[in-house]
Formats: structure tokens, C-alpha cells, sequence
């Protein structure tokens, strides 16, 4: 097979379609728009929850690492810790029933289980230049040589809490990049499409998609979206939640919602059990 590039525009699924329908683009185009995946109320309330906090930090990159600190942006802000920092995100959005069985039909079979790798609001301020071309499993730099063939060990949901356009930083995509041959090729500018979205959109995309944010090129105007990732349990996680989320507020949680962030076992395909206790069930021990 040939690396090429499609050329097409990402293609866009109602949140209320079946479920293969979703998956079938997902596989096939290496991502799809989910249109209407949150509500207007449940954006409001989210944004309610981390204004504060978004407010109060400044932009850009943390690192020394110049390379890193352009990657991260230096007109863009990312705030983490979202469970903490938001009851409507750790009860409605990483809870949602179509987040988890889009996630359950990806993993479940291959990996056997899988954990939330990090989740960050991402506001891309005006004259922010475009992130560099990357494919989420380089986080795990050995199924970069494994390509297509590989497994998926990482899915992302990337939800528009404003709308996405091509001028305001919407995220660019090679859709189909996810089947080429050599992951080390990570395409051009000239090859992506924008995700362009209406609030309450998501792109729900693999690690093996080549994507990156858009430029921002407009005076005024702010591009803002939750990102959130899943990993296959065998594979450690960018967010180290059981340092960060109490305990007593990780009570609240549901089952599904602690195991993704890190306060239940993991249980991958062919494994008796990792993130253990004595060889027992995290949560017995933490008493969930």
C-alpha cells in the first residue's frame, strides 16, 4: 500500500447513530465528528467549573524545551486535572454511555481493559501558530515501528466548547493516515483538513491519526475544547490521577469512572490483573 492522502473532509455522524456506524468511519478514516455529543447546558456548566481556574494561568507551554513549549503553544492554555476541577466532567462527560462503548468496543476485545492516559481543556488564544504534525501513540515510541498492524493504544474524544473554524485554530487531521504504511511519515500542513465543529461536537480519533492544532488567525477570538485520551490498561498514562483526585471525592465516583482514572485494577487480555494489591483488587484494598 501506498501513503496517501484523501483529501476529503472529515466525515460527521449524529451522537445518536448506531454505534457501528460510528466505528466503521472510525476505522476506516481514522476519525469522525460526532455531531452533538454534549448539550449547550452541559458546556455551560463544564465551562462554569474551570473558568476560575483557566482564568488564573497564564499561556504557554512549562517547559525549558523549546521544541516542547512551541508544541504546547505559546498563546494556548491547558489545564488539567479536570476531575478534580469539575463535577460535570467526571459525572457526565468521561461517564457519557456512548464515550464508553465506543471505548468498550475498541479495547475491550483486543487490549481487555483500558484507563484514561489524560484530559485537559485546551484554549487556543489569537495568533497562536499550528502545532506540529503527530500521532498520539508516539507517547509510546515502539508502536510508532509497528504501523497499521499495531494495536490501538490510544483513542481520543476532543469536544468543541466553542465552535471550531478553519480560522480559529480547528484542529487539522489526515484522515486515512491511520492505515499508512510508515508512521515515521507524518504528512504536511498541505494535507490536513480542519475539523471545523458546532459547539457540543467531538472528533473521536486514533493514535494513529496524524493531527495537530490549527493556527489561530483571528484578532479576537478564543478556540476552547476538552481533550480526554484512553489507553489500553497494560500502558501507563500521561496523568497520575491517584496523586492528584482525593479519595473521599473518588467515593462519588461510579465504578466505570474510578477504573479510568486509576482507582481500580486493570484487567488486559492475558494478564491475571496489574495495578494490584498483594494480587488483589485495588479497590478492596481502597475499600470502593
Amino acid at each position: 500500500m501506498t501513503d496517501t492522502v484523501s483529501g476529503t473532509a472529515l466525515r460527521r455522524i449524529p451522537a445518536t447513530a448506531p454505534i457501528e456506524d460510528i466505528l466503521a468511519v472510525f476505522h476506516e478514516d481514522g476519525g469522525v465528528i460526532i455531531g452533538g455529543l454534549l448539550t449547550d447546558e452541559q458546556i455551560d456548566r463544564f465551562n462554569a467549573d474551570i473558568e476560575p481556574d483557566l482564568t488564573a494561568i497564564e499561556p504557554g507551554g512549562k517547559s525549558d524545551n523549546e521544541f516542547i513549549a512551541e508544541f504546547h503553544g505559546r498563546n494556548t492554555k491547558r489545564l488539567g486535572n479536570l476531575v478534580t476541577r469539575s463535577k460535570t466532567f467526571r459525572e457526565e462527560i468521561i461517564d457519557h454511555d456512548l464515550v464508553h462503548a465506543l471505548a468498550d468496543a475498541v479495547y475491550l476485545e483486543e487490549s481487555g481493559s483500558y484507563w484514561m492516559t489524560t484530559a485537559q481543556v485546551i484554549e487556543i488564544g489569537p495568533g497562536n501558530r499550528p502545532q506540529t504534525l503527530h500521532r498520539d501513540l508516539e507517547n509510546w515510541n515502539p508502536f510508532v515501528g509497528m504501523g497499521p498492524a499495531g494495536p490501538e493504544v490510544m483513542i481520543n474524544f476532543l469536544i468543541a466548547l466553542t465552535d471550531f473554524t478553519e480560522k480559529n485554530g480547528a484542529t487539522r487531521v489526515i484522515p486515512k493516515s491511520n492505515v499508512w504504511e510508515d508512521f515515521e511519515n507524518r504528512g504536511t500542513p498541505e494535507d490536513t483538513v480542519p475539523a471545523v465543529m458546532n459547539r457540543g461536537d467531538a472528533i473521536f480519533f486514533s493514535g494513529k491519526t496524524v493531527h495537530g492544532g490549527g493556527a489561530n488567525v483571528t484578532d479576537s477570538d478564543y478556540r476552547r475544547a476538552v481533550s480526554f485520551a484512553l489507553n489500553p490498561g497494560y500502558l501507563v498514562g500521561e496523568e497520575a490521577y491517584p496523586f492528584l483526585v482525593d479519595r473521599e471525592l473518588v467515593r462519588t465516583l461510579s465504578e466505570r469512572v474510578q477504573r479510568l482514572v486509576g482507582f481500580r485494577s486493570q484487567y488486559p487480555t492475558g494478564s491475571p490483573g496489574l495495578w494490584m494489591v498483594d494480587a488483589g483488587e485495588l479497590a478492596d484494598y481502597l475499600e470502593l
